[in-house]
């Protein structure tokens, strides 16, 4: 026997034990190494197993624009109006309309009657004044005859040279009397002929505002609205930046509110102001006369100023923000790329570009909103529009 174990057994009993609880942690800590070791190993099994997914590139529908012919217009929006518009009153002195000889829509002669105020009262007058003058002119000739004898016998002396005198200043009085009554009596006949509301020049009546019995007084409101002529136009507004682009004597294209018909005018006056409020200036187009053509038509004029080389794009294409208008383009790594543009106008397939794009890049035609810019795509080409 071991002396030491002899000696102290409690001691050796106690290493004995230590031993052993040494060797269970050991092989508790080898254990778990290799649980993580296979936990491991089983997860990247697993990772490896699994596919691999990709992010989808979105498919967008492009469009090459190239280039058209367009032509640049400018609009003129107004009302058709007779070119003369000239307003028939009453001249003379009021009075009751007995009757009336035209309606809207009439043509009519320079002179003509086109109403009559009563002359109940005028006609009288003239008749008591032409007695007047018949009466003052009699007496003028018996005066002047008096004179006459008074100078041939004046000369034997059976008459003295006052009386001569006398009878010469009766015929002056009565010949001035004469022109007196001439003059009250044209006065009167310029009063009964005024009471005839006459057409002053030839032309078509726009509108007739008076009826049988009713008082016309001057300066009260027309009887009545002329066109001289018959002659019509445009009456329009044109946008300040457009009026350099229009000449007197340009053909003009005109439809009325409605219609589809085309009636051709020309440019006949250009505005010498714009209004300092609505930066808009009143240009006049002549048109040919025609029953469609009614003066207080709501009308639209189209001049064709020039024709110019623009790229077209469907409206689909032109964004707005902010900043503006821009199209989003596909470029050669087919990244979606901003570009700012300007819309020069619109034409039957779109809108027209002036700036931005020359027609040879990929344009985004639609859904170009749900894009970001730098984004990956995959374009496809469809049709472009064309003027």
């Amino acid at each position: 026997m071991n002396v030491a174990a002899k000696e102290y057994p409690v001691i050796t009993q106690a290493m004995s034990r230590g031993g052993r609880g040494l060797w269970v942690r050991v092989a508790i800590i080898v254990g778990a190494a290799v649980f993580v070791a296979i936990l491991a190993w089983r997860v990247t099994q697993a990772l490896a197993a699994k596919p691999v997914v990709k992010v989808a590139v979105p498919t967008v529908s492009v469009t090459q624009a190239g280039l058209s012919t367009v032509p640049t217009t400018v609009s003129i929006i107004g009302t058709i109006a007779a070119r003369y518009d000239m307003p028939i009153g009453v001249e003379g002195d009021a009075g009751r309309v007995a009757a009336i000889y035209v309606e809207a829509g009439d043509r009519v002669k320079r002179g003509q009657v086109l109403a009559r105020l009563n002359v109940s009262v005028l006609q009288p007058q003239v008749a008591n004044l032409e007695a007047a003058l018949e009466q003052a002119r009699a007496e003028a000739e018996l005066a002047d005859a008096e004179y006459k004898r008074a100078q041939a016998v004046g000369a034997s002396g059976a008459l003295s040279a006052e009386e001569t005198q006398r009878r010469r200043s009766t015929g002056v009085t009565a010949a001035a009397k004469v022109k007196v009554a001439a003059a009250q009596l044209a006065e009167a006949q310029a009063r009964l002929a005024r009471a005839e509301v006459r057409a002053p020049s030839d032309g078509v009546i726009l509108t007739r505002n008076v009826e049988v019995g009713q008082t016309a007084t001057p300066g009260g409101e027309a009887l009545f609205r002329l066109s001289e002529g018959g002659e019509i136009e445009l009456r329009g507004q044109v946008a300040e930046q457009d009026l350099p682009l229009l000449k007197v004597g340009q053909v003009v294209a005109v439809r009325l509110t409605g219609t589809s018909q085309v009636y051709e005018g020309h440019v006949r006056l250009l505005p010498a102001v714009i209004d300092p409020q609505t930066r808009l200036g009143m240009a006049r187009v002549s048109l040919t006369p025609d029953p469609n053509l009614r003066p207080g038509a709501f009308a639209r004029a189209e001049v064709t100023v020039s024709n110019a080389e623009r790229a077209v794009l469907p409206q689909t294409a032109v964004l707005n923000d902010e900043k503006g208008s821009y199209v989003l383009i596909v470029n050669a790594e087919n990244k979606v790329e901003r570009r700012t543009v300007r819309v020069s106008g619109i034409v039957k397939n779109g809108v027209t570009i002036a700036e931005g794009i020359d027609g040879k890049e990929q344009v985004v035609a639609t859904a170009g909103a749900f894009l970001q810019e730098g984004e990956l795509v995959k374009p496809v080409l469809k049709e472009s529009g064309r003027s």
